[in-house]
């Protein structure tokens, strides 16, 4: 009898686990990726050869949840993204790499930024959906 018990306890505590696993995989498969445009575009004086950068930024999060903080805190978003580009050399700016350097940067910058502000990154991409330096 003791050994029935111990083992009906032992589905139990299997099943649960299952159901607590499918529950997560739902709460994955509930959220929705989702996009803010920074806009206007943003247009600064660079350093060295080039005289401007003008870009188009898009932040993606993987939680459209997360869209309402990142739209309240875009003028601290887009305060940071000025700053950091503003400090950069023309001539890296010409290249993919140099793109991709700074696209690296201004990401790890915002995240930086809402994780200070609201305790969470919330921004997990960020693309440059226009470039353009002269």
């Amino acid at each position: 009898m003791r050994f029935l018990s111990q083992l009906l306890i032992a589905m139990a505590l299997c099943f649960a686990g299952s159901v607590m696993a499918a529950d997560d995989e739902e709460e994955e498969e509930k959220k929705v990726i989702g996009y803010h445009e920074m806009n206007p575009s943003l247009v600064v004086n660079i350093q060295g050869r080039g005289k401007y950068m003008r870009c188009d930024v898009q932040l993606m999060t993987k939680d459209e949840i997360n869209l309402p903080d990142i739209q309240t805190h875009a003028p601290a978003l887009r305060h940071e993204l000025l700053m950091l580009f503003g400090d950069q050399k023309g001539e890296e700016l010409k290249s993919p790499k140099g793109k991709e350097k700074l696209r690296v940067a201004a990401l790890k910058a915002l995240q930086k930024v809402m994780e200070e502000i609201s305790g969470d990154k919330k921004i997990d991409d960020l693309y440059f959906t226009a470039f353009f330096v002269q």
